[in-house]
């Protein structure tokens, strides 16, 4: 019984290697038409994978667009700080350059000032000495006054002492 079954199986393995023999056939036929110019076959599994590949490309491609815009948002950013930079620098000479003549002019408006107060106060000074030189001339006059009578009321009083 165990040859039968060995023989059975060697039978089966045939008739398994017969029907491979004619697929492959079939197969190396069927190749042979697409050779010949007969439109391929394209499976599912072909289609879903070009579709695939196709997604896969786009998003490399949408990648590289997210990117190319980053960087060029980026530079228009950069810019656009150069810009606001060299604005704020250029306010800010064209302040301290105000502030710098409003100082000169309040320097020279000092200045005049001074000059005048100086003036004015030579004036008050000058007027002040005369007031007092002239009290003094005054003083020294009345003085003299006083002294005159004095000397004229002791002389007379001597006069009459020696008459």
């Amino acid at each position: 019984m165990t040859e039968a079954k060995g023989q059975t199986r060697e039978v089966g393995a045939e008739k398994i290697e017969e029907r491979v023999e004619q697929m492959v056939a079939e197969v190396e036929e069927k190749v042979e038409k697409l050779d010949v110019g007969v439109e391929p076959v394209i499976s599912p599994l072909d289609e879903v994978l070009g579709q695939a590949e196709k997604a896969y490309r786009a998003y490399r491609d949408a990648e590289r667009q997210v990117a190319k815009i980053y960087k060029d948002n980026e530079g228009q950013v950069a810019r656009a700080y150069q810009k606001a930079e060299r604005q704020a620098n250029r306010v800010c000479e064209e302040g301290i350059s105000q502030a710098l003549k409003e100082r000169e002019a309040a320097e020279n408006q000092a200045w005049g000032t001074y000059q005048k107060a100086k003036v004015e106060a030579e004036k008050a000074g000058n007027a002040a000495v005369a007031r007092v030189l002239k009290a003094r001339d005054e003083a020294i006059a009345k003085a003299w006054v006083v002294r005159e009578e004095t000397v004229e009321q002791a002389w007379a009083i001597y006069s009459k002492i020696i008459r």
